[in-house]
Protein backbone atom coordinates (compact mmCIF):
# COMPACT_ATOMS: atom_id res chain seq x y z
CA UNK A 1 0.00 0.00 0.00
CA UNK A 2 1.31 3.37 -0.95
CA UNK A 3 -0.32 6.09 1.77
CA UNK A 4 -0.02 9.78 1.44
CA UNK A 5 0.53 11.76 4.72
CA UNK A 6 -1.67 15.01 5.22
CA UNK A 7 -0.99 16.96 8.24
CA UNK A 8 -4.47 18.96 8.02
CA UNK A 9 -3.06 22.07 9.61
CA UNK A 10 -0.77 22.59 6.80
CA UNK A 11 -2.33 21.29 3.77
CA UNK A 12 -4.91 23.51 1.93
CA UNK A 13 -7.20 26.04 3.87
CA UNK A 14 -10.85 26.38 2.79
CA UNK A 15 -12.12 28.92 4.52
CA UNK A 16 -9.13 31.43 4.63
CA UNK A 17 -8.50 31.87 8.65
CA UNK A 18 -4.56 30.57 8.13
CA UNK A 19 -5.39 27.24 9.10
CA UNK A 20 -5.88 23.64 6.80
CA UNK A 21 -9.09 22.23 7.27
CA UNK A 22 -10.65 19.04 6.34
CA UNK A 23 -12.78 21.01 3.44
CA UNK A 24 -9.18 21.47 1.92
CA UNK A 25 -8.14 18.10 1.69
CA UNK A 26 -11.61 17.81 -0.34
CA UNK A 27 -11.11 20.27 -2.61
CA UNK A 28 -7.24 18.59 -3.10
CA UNK A 29 -7.85 15.02 -3.36
CA UNK A 30 -7.89 14.92 -7.12
CA UNK A 31 -4.61 16.02 -6.92
CA UNK A 32 -3.44 13.25 -4.37
CA UNK A 33 -5.43 10.96 -6.99
CA UNK A 34 -2.85 12.01 -9.50
CA UNK A 35 -0.02 10.76 -7.91
CA UNK A 36 -1.25 7.35 -7.68
CA UNK A 37 -1.64 6.32 -4.14
CA UNK A 38 -3.91 4.05 -2.30
CA UNK A 39 -5.31 5.99 0.89
CA UNK A 40 -4.69 8.83 2.65
CA UNK A 41 -3.30 9.45 6.12
CA UNK A 42 -4.79 12.66 8.27
CA UNK A 43 -2.99 13.39 10.91
CA UNK A 44 -5.26 14.21 14.15
CA UNK A 45 -8.42 16.01 13.56
CA UNK A 46 -10.01 15.18 16.59
CA UNK A 47 -11.34 18.15 19.15
CA UNK A 48 -8.65 19.46 20.76
CA UNK A 49 -6.86 21.96 23.12
CA UNK A 50 -4.03 21.92 20.14
CA UNK A 51 -1.43 22.10 22.73
CA UNK A 52 0.72 19.53 20.66
CA UNK A 53 -1.83 20.17 17.49
CA UNK A 54 -3.99 17.49 17.83
CA UNK A 55 -1.98 14.78 19.34
CA UNK A 56 -3.58 15.58 22.70
CA UNK A 57 -7.28 14.75 22.49
CA UNK A 58 -10.01 15.89 24.15
CA UNK A 59 -13.07 13.78 22.39
CA UNK A 60 -12.46 10.95 19.84
CA UNK A 61 -15.64 11.72 18.33
CA UNK A 62 -15.63 14.71 17.73
CA UNK A 63 -13.92 17.12 14.92
CA UNK A 64 -12.18 20.07 16.14
CA UNK A 65 -14.03 23.21 14.95
CA UNK A 66 -10.84 24.27 13.64
CA UNK A 67 -10.60 21.52 10.96
CA UNK A 68 -14.84 21.83 10.09
CA UNK A 69 -17.43 19.72 11.21
CA UNK A 70 -18.44 15.97 11.25
CA UNK A 71 -20.47 16.71 8.10
CA UNK A 72 -17.03 17.97 6.25
CA UNK A 73 -15.36 14.95 7.20
CA UNK A 74 -18.44 12.86 5.84
CA UNK A 75 -18.29 14.83 2.37
CA UNK A 76 -14.58 13.91 2.33
CA UNK A 77 -15.02 10.38 2.71
CA UNK A 78 -17.46 10.10 -0.07
CA UNK A 79 -15.24 12.13 -2.39
CA UNK A 80 -12.84 9.93 -1.55
CA UNK A 81 -14.42 6.54 -1.67
CA UNK A 82 -15.31 8.34 -5.25
CA UNK A 83 -12.02 8.27 -6.16
CA UNK A 84 -11.30 4.70 -4.74
CA UNK A 85 -8.42 6.57 -2.18
CA UNK A 86 -9.05 5.22 1.32
CA UNK A 87 -9.27 7.16 4.64
CA UNK A 88 -6.97 6.22 7.32
CA UNK A 89 -7.06 8.02 10.72
CA UNK A 90 -4.41 8.65 13.11
CA UNK A 91 -5.49 7.25 16.70
CA UNK A 92 -3.95 8.52 19.54
CA UNK A 93 -4.27 6.16 22.55
CA UNK A 94 -1.29 6.22 24.48
CA UNK A 95 -2.55 9.54 25.96
CA UNK A 96 -5.29 12.23 25.70
CA UNK A 97 -5.47 15.69 26.64
CA UNK A 98 -5.65 16.62 30.54
CA UNK A 99 -9.22 18.24 28.77
CA UNK A 100 -10.82 14.82 28.23
CA UNK A 101 -13.40 13.72 29.87
CA UNK A 102 -12.02 10.76 31.76
CA UNK A 103 -8.96 12.21 33.12
CA UNK A 104 -11.35 14.70 34.44
CA UNK A 105 -13.14 11.86 36.09
CA UNK A 106 -10.13 9.80 36.75
CA UNK A 107 -8.83 13.05 38.41
CA UNK A 108 -12.31 13.27 40.30
CA UNK A 109 -12.51 9.68 40.87
CA UNK A 110 -15.96 9.85 39.91
CA UNK A 111 -17.73 6.96 37.14
CA UNK A 112 -15.31 4.21 38.41
CA UNK A 113 -12.37 6.27 36.42
CA UNK A 114 -10.14 6.61 39.12
CA UNK A 115 -7.40 4.17 37.89
CA UNK A 116 -8.18 4.72 33.95
CA UNK A 117 -4.84 6.97 34.26
CA UNK A 118 -1.13 6.30 35.32
CA UNK A 119 -1.52 7.54 39.21
CA UNK A 120 1.35 6.81 41.64
CA UNK A 121 1.72 8.51 45.64
CA UNK A 122 4.84 9.92 45.99
CA UNK A 123 8.38 9.21 47.98
CA UNK A 124 8.06 9.76 51.45
CA UNK A 125 9.80 13.33 50.58
CA UNK A 126 7.05 14.35 48.27
CA UNK A 127 9.24 13.39 44.95
CA UNK A 128 8.23 11.68 42.31
CA UNK A 129 7.74 7.55 42.35
CA UNK A 130 10.50 7.41 40.11
CA UNK A 131 13.18 8.52 37.71
CA UNK A 132 10.91 8.40 34.44
CA UNK A 133 11.46 11.37 32.03
CA UNK A 134 9.31 12.98 29.72
CA UNK A 135 9.60 12.87 25.88
CA UNK A 136 9.58 16.56 25.63
CA UNK A 137 12.16 17.02 28.63
CA UNK A 138 11.97 16.66 32.58
CA UNK A 139 10.23 14.69 34.78
CA UNK A 140 7.06 12.69 33.47
CA UNK A 141 5.39 12.59 36.58
CA UNK A 142 3.06 15.99 37.44
CA UNK A 143 1.88 16.51 41.01
CA UNK A 144 -1.84 16.93 40.94
CA UNK A 145 -3.05 19.05 44.54
CA UNK A 146 -6.79 17.50 43.86
CA UNK A 147 -6.11 14.08 44.05
CA UNK A 148 -2.50 14.89 46.13
CA UNK A 149 -0.96 12.03 43.47
CA UNK A 150 1.25 12.51 40.78
CA UNK A 151 0.33 11.44 36.80
CA UNK A 152 2.53 9.90 34.62
CA UNK A 153 2.59 11.65 30.79
CA UNK A 154 4.95 10.45 28.17
CA UNK A 155 5.02 13.78 26.43
CA UNK A 156 3.67 17.35 27.54
CA UNK A 157 2.53 17.42 31.27
CA UNK A 158 -0.98 18.27 29.37
CA UNK A 159 -1.38 14.61 28.03
CA UNK A 160 -1.56 12.43 30.65
CA UNK A 161 -1.52 8.60 29.79
CA UNK A 162 -3.83 6.56 29.96
CA UNK A 163 -3.62 3.23 32.36
CA UNK A 164 -4.10 0.42 29.85
CA UNK A 165 -3.62 -2.34 32.01
CA UNK A 166 -6.66 -1.43 32.91
CA UNK A 167 -9.38 -4.02 30.60
CA UNK A 168 -12.19 -1.15 30.59
CA UNK A 169 -9.59 1.22 29.45
CA UNK A 170 -9.03 -1.13 26.89
CA UNK A 171 -12.48 -1.75 26.03
CA UNK A 172 -13.07 1.71 25.91
CA UNK A 173 -10.42 2.81 23.52
CA UNK A 174 -11.81 0.14 20.82
CA UNK A 175 -15.02 1.64 20.75
CA UNK A 176 -13.54 4.72 19.89
CA UNK A 177 -12.07 2.85 16.67
CA UNK A 178 -15.33 1.51 16.38
CA UNK A 179 -16.99 4.70 16.07
CA UNK A 180 -14.98 5.39 12.80
CA UNK A 181 -15.02 2.22 11.29
CA UNK A 182 -18.50 2.09 11.26
CA UNK A 183 -17.93 5.37 9.75
CA UNK A 184 -16.04 3.63 6.57
CA UNK A 185 -12.56 4.30 7.51
CA UNK A 186 -9.87 1.96 5.96
CA UNK A 187 -8.02 1.57 8.85
CA UNK A 188 -5.56 3.74 11.26
CA UNK A 189 -2.26 4.96 11.80
CA UNK A 190 -1.63 4.48 15.85
CA UNK A 191 0.70 6.95 16.86
CA UNK A 192 3.34 6.25 19.68
CA UNK A 193 2.55 1.91 19.84
CA UNK A 194 6.01 2.10 22.03
CA UNK A 195 4.30 4.18 24.80
CA UNK A 196 0.95 2.86 25.70
CA UNK A 197 2.05 0.34 28.24
CA UNK A 198 3.90 0.85 31.35
CA UNK A 199 5.59 -1.23 34.20
CA UNK A 200 3.04 -1.84 36.88
CA UNK A 201 5.83 -2.10 39.53
CA UNK A 202 6.94 1.95 38.23
CA UNK A 203 10.58 0.24 38.48
CA UNK A 204 13.21 2.96 37.54
CA UNK A 205 14.82 3.00 34.10
CA UNK A 206 18.72 2.16 33.98
CA UNK A 207 21.10 4.97 32.59
CA UNK A 208 22.28 4.96 29.04
CA UNK A 209 26.19 4.41 28.76
CA UNK A 210 26.45 6.76 25.91
CA UNK A 211 24.91 10.32 26.44
CA UNK A 212 27.08 12.37 24.21
CA UNK A 213 23.82 12.97 21.58
CA UNK A 214 21.68 13.15 24.15
CA UNK A 215 19.37 16.77 23.56
CA UNK A 216 18.08 16.85 27.14
CA UNK A 217 17.95 14.21 29.92
CA UNK A 218 15.45 11.74 28.00
CA UNK A 219 18.38 10.35 26.16
CA UNK A 220 20.12 10.02 29.39
CA UNK A 221 17.90 6.49 30.35
CA UNK A 222 17.60 3.12 28.32
CA UNK A 223 13.61 3.29 28.46
CA UNK A 224 12.82 -0.67 29.50
CA UNK A 225 9.83 0.05 32.16
CA UNK A 226 8.26 3.49 30.19
CA UNK A 227 7.63 1.87 26.90
CA UNK A 228 7.47 -1.08 24.75
CA UNK A 229 6.44 -3.41 27.75
CA UNK A 230 5.15 -7.39 26.38
CA UNK A 231 2.04 -6.32 27.55
CA UNK A 232 1.20 -4.35 24.63
CA UNK A 233 0.65 -7.68 22.28
CA UNK A 234 -2.00 -9.03 23.70
CA UNK A 235 -3.91 -5.72 23.48
CA UNK A 236 -2.89 -5.22 19.71
CA UNK A 237 -4.41 -9.09 18.90
CA UNK A 238 -7.53 -7.24 19.79
CA UNK A 239 -7.23 -4.50 18.20
CA UNK A 240 -6.62 -6.75 15.32
CA UNK A 241 -9.78 -8.58 15.66
CA UNK A 242 -11.87 -5.82 15.70
CA UNK A 243 -10.30 -4.60 12.12
CA UNK A 244 -10.58 -7.66 10.72
CA UNK A 245 -14.33 -7.80 11.20
CA UNK A 246 -13.78 -4.31 9.14
CA UNK A 247 -12.06 -5.47 6.66
CA UNK A 248 -9.62 -2.23 7.80
CA UNK A 249 -5.60 -2.17 7.16
CA UNK A 250 -3.23 -0.97 10.62
CA UNK A 251 -0.20 0.94 10.14
CA UNK A 252 2.41 1.01 13.78
CA UNK A 253 4.82 3.94 14.66
CA UNK A 254 7.05 2.59 16.86
CA UNK A 255 10.33 4.63 18.02
CA UNK A 256 12.54 3.78 21.10
CA UNK A 257 15.09 2.02 21.81
CA UNK A 258 15.25 -1.47 19.55
CA UNK A 259 12.32 0.26 16.88
CA UNK A 260 13.42 -2.42 14.31
CA UNK A 261 13.20 -5.46 16.28
CA UNK A 262 9.58 -3.76 18.04
CA UNK A 263 8.50 -3.57 14.54
CA UNK A 264 8.90 -7.53 13.62
CA UNK A 265 6.92 -7.85 17.24
CA UNK A 266 3.86 -5.95 16.48
CA UNK A 267 3.33 -7.32 13.11
CA UNK A 268 3.60 -11.05 14.12
CA UNK A 269 0.52 -13.35 13.17
CA UNK A 270 -2.64 -11.24 14.35
CA UNK A 271 -0.95 -8.48 15.31
CA UNK A 272 -1.23 -5.37 13.25
CA UNK A 273 -0.44 -5.22 9.36
CA UNK A 274 2.20 -2.73 9.20
CA UNK A 275 4.75 -0.73 11.38
CA UNK A 276 6.97 1.70 10.26
CA UNK A 277 10.10 3.47 12.40
CA UNK A 278 12.06 6.87 12.28
CA UNK A 279 15.46 4.68 11.31
CA UNK A 280 15.39 6.83 7.91
CA UNK A 281 14.72 10.08 9.12
CA UNK A 282 17.72 10.31 10.92
CA UNK A 283 20.76 12.41 8.76
CA UNK A 284 22.82 9.28 8.35
CA UNK A 285 22.55 8.26 4.82
CA UNK A 286 25.13 5.79 3.85
CA UNK A 287 25.31 2.74 2.04
CA UNK A 288 25.89 0.89 4.98
CA UNK A 289 23.44 2.13 7.52
CA UNK A 290 20.63 2.13 4.71
CA UNK A 291 21.60 -1.37 4.02
CA UNK A 292 21.68 -2.07 8.01
CA UNK A 293 18.20 -1.12 8.57
CA UNK A 294 17.07 -3.04 5.56
CA UNK A 295 19.04 -6.15 6.86
CA UNK A 296 17.75 -5.80 10.41
CA UNK A 297 13.75 -5.50 9.14
CA UNK A 298 13.91 -8.26 6.80
CA UNK A 299 15.37 -10.07 9.74
CA UNK A 300 12.53 -8.72 11.76
CA UNK A 301 9.44 -8.50 10.32
CA UNK A 302 7.74 -11.44 8.91
CA UNK A 303 5.06 -12.06 6.60
CA UNK A 304 1.93 -12.02 6.18
CA UNK A 305 3.23 -8.73 8.51
CA UNK A 306 5.25 -5.81 5.97
CA UNK A 307 7.28 -2.89 6.63
CA UNK A 308 5.94 0.15 5.95
CA UNK A 309 9.10 2.54 4.97
CA UNK A 310 9.22 6.34 5.62
CA UNK A 311 11.51 8.85 4.73
CA UNK A 312 9.71 12.06 6.20
CA UNK A 313 7.26 12.86 8.60
CA UNK A 314 5.41 15.87 10.19
CA UNK A 315 8.04 14.90 13.51
CA UNK A 316 11.65 14.79 11.52
CA UNK A 317 13.44 16.98 9.08
CA UNK A 318 12.59 16.79 5.39
CA UNK A 319 15.02 14.32 4.08
CA UNK A 320 15.54 16.77 0.81
CA UNK A 321 17.36 18.96 3.42
CA UNK A 322 18.48 15.84 5.79
CA UNK A 323 20.23 13.71 3.17
CA UNK A 324 21.52 16.77 0.86
CA UNK A 325 25.38 16.53 1.80
CA UNK A 326 25.89 19.03 -0.77
CA UNK A 327 24.51 17.47 -3.87
CA UNK A 328 22.52 18.48 -6.09
CA UNK A 329 18.64 19.29 -4.67
CA UNK A 330 16.60 18.13 -7.46
CA UNK A 331 18.70 14.84 -8.29
CA UNK A 332 19.23 14.05 -4.15
CA UNK A 333 15.02 14.41 -3.70
CA UNK A 334 14.63 11.96 -6.85
CA UNK A 335 17.48 9.30 -5.93
CA UNK A 336 15.42 9.50 -2.56
CA UNK A 337 11.58 9.29 -3.97
CA UNK A 338 13.30 6.26 -6.22
CA UNK A 339 14.84 4.25 -3.14
CA UNK A 340 11.70 4.89 -1.35
CA UNK A 341 9.46 3.35 -3.71
CA UNK A 342 11.97 0.87 -4.71
CA UNK A 343 11.31 -0.79 -1.21
CA UNK A 344 9.29 -4.08 -0.21
CA UNK A 345 6.63 -3.58 1.98
CA UNK A 346 4.09 -0.27 2.45
CA UNK A 347 5.47 3.08 1.99
CA UNK A 348 4.48 6.48 3.28
CA UNK A 349 4.98 9.49 1.67
CA UNK A 350 4.58 12.88 3.41
CA UNK A 351 2.73 15.96 1.89
CA UNK A 352 5.42 18.05 -0.04
CA UNK A 353 7.97 15.22 -0.40
CA UNK A 354 6.93 14.78 -3.44
CA UNK A 355 8.22 17.94 -4.41
CA UNK A 356 11.27 17.92 -2.90
CA UNK A 357 10.79 20.35 -0.09
CA UNK A 358 13.30 21.09 1.81
CA UNK A 359 13.39 22.01 5.42
CA UNK A 360 11.71 25.61 5.71
CA UNK A 361 13.43 27.48 8.12
CA UNK A 362 11.24 29.18 10.58
CA UNK A 363 12.48 32.10 12.99
CA UNK A 364 11.62 31.56 16.55
CA UNK A 365 9.34 34.45 16.89
CA UNK A 366 6.91 32.53 14.16
CA UNK A 367 7.28 29.46 15.96
CA UNK A 368 4.25 27.10 17.48
CA UNK A 369 5.94 24.28 18.50
CA UNK A 370 6.60 24.22 22.58
CA UNK A 371 9.13 21.67 21.92
CA UNK A 372 11.01 23.99 19.82
CA UNK A 373 10.49 26.89 21.90
CA UNK A 374 12.05 24.53 24.43
CA UNK A 375 15.23 23.68 22.90
CA UNK A 376 16.17 26.54 20.64
CA UNK A 377 18.60 26.94 18.87
CA UNK A 378 19.79 23.27 19.43
CA UNK A 379 16.67 21.79 18.56
CA UNK A 380 14.62 24.31 16.65
CA UNK A 381 11.32 21.98 16.82
CA UNK A 382 8.88 20.15 14.45
CA UNK A 383 7.86 23.46 12.49
CA UNK A 384 10.19 23.50 9.58
CA UNK A 385 8.40 20.35 8.25
CA UNK A 386 4.98 21.32 9.01
CA UNK A 387 5.16 24.49 6.73
CA UNK A 388 2.13 25.03 4.44
CA UNK A 389 1.67 23.02 0.81
CA UNK A 390 2.91 25.42 -2.06
CA UNK A 391 0.17 25.17 -5.05
CA UNK A 392 0.52 28.41 -6.86
CA UNK A 393 2.47 31.50 -7.46
CA UNK A 394 -0.20 33.18 -5.19
CA UNK A 395 0.81 34.73 -1.91
CA UNK A 396 1.36 32.02 0.74
CA UNK A 397 1.79 29.88 -2.06
CA UNK A 398 -2.15 29.52 -2.65
CA UNK A 399 -2.50 28.08 0.96
CA UNK A 400 -4.67 30.50 1.73
CA UNK A 401 -6.06 34.21 1.37
CA UNK A 402 -4.85 34.89 5.21
CA UNK A 403 -1.43 34.61 6.79
CA UNK A 404 -1.20 31.09 7.73
CA UNK A 405 -0.42 29.72 10.96
CA UNK A 406 3.00 28.89 10.06
CA UNK A 407 4.98 30.88 7.15
CA UNK A 408 5.29 29.15 3.63
CA UNK A 409 9.01 29.53 2.90
CA UNK A 410 9.97 31.21 -0.39
CA UNK A 411 11.65 28.12 -1.14
CA UNK A 412 8.88 26.27 -1.19
CA UNK A 413 6.87 28.45 -3.62
CA UNK A 414 8.93 28.47 -6.03
CA UNK A 415 8.96 24.87 -6.05
CA UNK A 416 4.87 24.72 -6.24
CA UNK A 417 2.50 22.09 -7.59
CA UNK A 418 1.36 24.04 -10.45
CA UNK A 419 5.05 24.78 -11.49
CA UNK A 420 6.13 21.34 -11.11
CA UNK A 421 2.40 20.11 -12.79
CA UNK A 422 3.34 21.67 -15.51
CA UNK A 423 7.23 20.70 -16.26
CA UNK A 424 7.72 17.22 -17.53
CA UNK A 425 11.22 16.56 -15.70
CA UNK A 426 10.10 18.26 -12.38
CA UNK A 427 10.61 16.33 -8.69
CA UNK A 428 6.36 15.81 -8.95
CA UNK A 429 6.33 14.31 -12.19
CA UNK A 430 8.91 11.87 -11.40
CA UNK A 431 7.12 10.72 -8.03
CA UNK A 432 4.39 10.25 -10.42
CA UNK A 433 6.65 8.08 -12.30
CA UNK A 434 7.91 6.28 -9.65
CA UNK A 435 4.90 5.24 -8.29
CA UNK A 436 3.22 3.70 -11.02
CA UNK A 437 6.63 1.56 -12.17
CA UNK A 438 6.24 0.40 -8.11
CA UNK A 439 2.85 -0.38 -9.13
CA UNK A 440 2.80 -1.48 -12.83
CA UNK A 441 5.91 -3.98 -11.87
CA UNK A 442 5.11 -6.90 -9.40
CA UNK A 443 9.01 -6.93 -8.09
CA UNK A 444 8.42 -3.92 -6.92
CA UNK A 445 4.75 -4.12 -4.94
CA UNK A 446 4.61 -7.87 -4.18
CA UNK A 447 8.37 -9.24 -4.52
CA UNK A 448 11.04 -10.04 -2.10
CA UNK A 449 14.74 -8.41 -1.43
CA UNK A 450 18.40 -9.70 -1.68
CA UNK A 451 20.87 -7.36 -0.61
CA UNK A 452 23.59 -7.55 -2.73
CA UNK A 453 27.64 -6.91 -2.73
CA UNK A 454 28.39 -3.77 -3.93
CA UNK A 455 31.83 -1.08 -3.78
CA UNK A 456 31.81 0.99 -0.77
CA UNK A 457 29.19 4.14 -0.90
CA UNK A 458 26.61 1.97 -3.56
CA UNK A 459 23.89 0.30 -1.93
CA UNK A 460 22.63 -2.11 -3.74
CA UNK A 461 19.68 -4.99 -3.70
CA UNK A 462 17.24 -6.83 -6.18
CA UNK A 463 13.63 -7.44 -6.11
CA UNK A 464 12.40 -10.45 -7.12
CA UNK A 465 8.99 -12.35 -8.30
CA UNK A 466 7.91 -15.22 -9.74
CA UNK A 467 11.49 -15.36 -11.63
CA UNK A 468 11.54 -11.64 -12.80
CA UNK A 469 14.36 -10.10 -11.22
CA UNK A 470 15.64 -6.20 -10.85
CA UNK A 471 18.65 -5.42 -9.76
CA UNK A 472 18.40 -1.93 -8.19
CA UNK A 473 21.76 0.45 -7.31
CA UNK A 474 22.18 3.64 -5.80
CA UNK A 475 25.35 5.70 -4.77
CA UNK A 476 24.80 7.01 -1.72
CA UNK A 477 27.95 8.91 -1.49
CA UNK A 478 29.12 12.18 -2.73
CA UNK A 479 31.38 10.81 -5.92
CA UNK A 480 30.90 8.65 -8.35
CA UNK A 481 30.66 5.41 -8.08
CA UNK A 482 31.44 2.41 -10.63
CA UNK A 483 30.17 -0.98 -10.17
CA UNK A 484 31.37 -3.93 -12.31
CA UNK A 485 30.91 -6.77 -13.70
CA UNK A 486 27.15 -6.39 -13.76
CA UNK A 487 24.74 -8.12 -16.37
CA UNK A 488 23.01 -4.46 -17.61
CA UNK A 489 20.01 -6.04 -20.22
CA UNK A 490 17.35 -3.61 -20.13
CA UNK A 491 17.18 -0.19 -17.77
CA UNK A 492 14.13 0.32 -16.50
CA UNK A 493 15.22 3.33 -15.26
CA UNK A 494 18.01 5.45 -14.46
CA UNK A 495 19.38 9.00 -13.59
CA UNK A 496 22.95 10.15 -13.24
CA UNK A 497 24.27 6.67 -14.96
CA UNK A 498 26.45 5.51 -17.46
CA UNK A 499 27.10 1.53 -18.91
CA UNK A 500 30.75 0.85 -20.22
CA UNK A 501 30.30 -2.98 -21.31
CA UNK A 502 29.65 -4.79 -17.62
CA UNK A 503 30.22 -1.60 -16.07
CA UNK A 504 27.51 0.83 -14.51
CA UNK A 505 29.10 4.20 -13.72
CA UNK A 506 27.19 5.90 -11.16
CA UNK A 507 27.43 10.05 -11.06
CA UNK A 508 26.49 11.65 -7.80
CA UNK A 509 22.92 10.98 -6.66
CA UNK A 510 23.09 8.22 -9.28
CA UNK A 511 20.81 5.20 -9.44
CA UNK A 512 19.60 2.60 -12.05
CA UNK A 513 16.78 -0.14 -12.18
CA UNK A 514 18.14 -2.84 -14.33
CA UNK A 515 16.51 -6.29 -15.66
CA UNK A 516 18.69 -8.90 -17.23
Amino acid sequence: MIIYQVYPRSFQDSNNDGIGDLAGIEQKLSYIKSLGVDAIWISPFFKSPMKDFGYDVSDYRAVDPIFGTMEDFKSLMKRAKALDLGIIVDMVISHTSEEHAWFKQSRAKENNKSDWYLWADPKPDGSPPNNWVSVFGGSAWRWDAERRQYYFHSFFSSQPDLNMHNAEVQAAVLKEMDFWLDMGVSGFRFDACNHIFQDQLLRNNPPREDTSAALHPYGFQLHIYDQARPEMDAFLEKIRKLLDAYGAFSLAEVGGHDALKLMGQYTRPGRLHSAYSFALMQPDSSAPYVRNVITTLEESIRPPGSPCYALSNHDKPRVASRWLNGRDPDQNAKQALALLFAMRGDICLYQGEELGLPQADVPYERLQDPFGKTFWPKFKGRDGCRTPMPWTDAPHGGFSRAEPWLPVDPVHIEMNVDRQDSDKDSILNFARQMILLRKTRPEFSQGGITLLDAPDGVLAFSRMHEGSEIVCLFNMDVKEKSVAPVDVGTVIMSRNMMVDGRTVKLDVSGFCFLQG
